[in-house]
């Protein structure tokens, strides 16, 4: 039995009781009570990666952490930013939905609804918080020439609101093709900070501060653009400075996670 399994896990135990002539209930005795099995169903993940794959998110990540033990005040001059969709409704999720009911009260029933009607934006964040946001006009994709516009725009915010790192500050991006393309390369020069590639669970913004501006924005309907923009934006002046201290402490632990992990995923997705 063990080697039917080994051959084919997706098979049932209806399968697995005819071809070895048994009655289901033995077969799943002995798969449950004898080989300590139980079904379960795939993992899903942002992506299957190979061993060459998981080599370089190790060797990235450990690259960007030398970085950090090489200059203990490294990530102070490290500005992180990504772009991401926001919807003019995004459906609440099953725990936000969640109400108190006693057993004999009918249990609350909501619509399935879809998102809908999204807006891009962009976010640029450091240790001491948001430096620079802004929204894609409908109908602009994000890609190479736009975005060295917005890193130009970038640039001068941090000129103005971060004056003490007006030629030391990096960028740390995701490897988008808008973010490797060579006009962006040429322009950063070599102020980019190393980014593990096939990576949402390790950027400060995807586990972080997309999350957060997301989930007070789940459950409502904005009705116009400009609602959207107004309550991302107040959502976004809202965060404690504090708390962007400990997101990049936490950045650093999850590089090591990746690391001790041999290159796969550490989280559930």
């Amino acid at each position: 039995m063990r080697q039917l399994l080994n051959e084919d896990r997706r098979q049932g135990v209806r399968w697995i009781a005819k071809t070895l002539n048994l009655t289901k209930s033995t077969v799943h005795r002995i798969v449950t009570e004898e080989l300590h099995m139980r079904k379960v169903c795939a993992k899903l993940v942002p992506k299957v990666l190979t061993d060459e794959q998981k080599a370089l998110r190790v060797l990235r990540c450990r690259e960007l952490l030398e970085l950090c033990e090489g200059d203990p005040n490294f990530l102070d001059l490290v500005i992180t930013g990504d772009e991401s969709w926001v919807f003019e409704y995004d459906p609440e999720t099953k725990r936000m939905s969640a109400e108190w009911h006693t057993s004999a009260s009918p249990r609350p029933k909501r619509a399935r609804m879809s998102k809908s009607r999204v807006k891009c934006m962009l976010m640029f964040f450091d240790v001491r918080g948001i430096v620079h946001h802004e929204f894609v006009p409908q109908g602009q994709t994000v890609n190479s020439l736009f975005y060295v516009e917005v890193l130009k725009r970038l640039r001068q915010r941090v000129n103005r609101v971060r004056p003490g790192m007006k030629d030391t500050w990096r960028l740390h991006h995701d490897n988008a093709p808008a973010h490797t393309a060579f006009i962006v390369n040429d322009y950063l020069a070599k102020s980019r900070v190393p980014q593990p590639p096939y990576s949402p669970d390790v950027p400060p913004a995807d586990f972080f501060l997309f999350p957060r501006i997301k989930s007070q924005l789940k459950g409502k309907h904005w009705g116009t653009v400009n609602n959207i923009q107004e309550a991302t934006t107040r959502a976004l002046r809202d965060l404690p400075v504090d708390v962007f201290q400990g997101v990049f402490l936490a950045w650093k632990t999850r590089l090591q996670k990746c690391i001790d992990a041999g290159g796969s995923y550490f989280e559930e997705f």
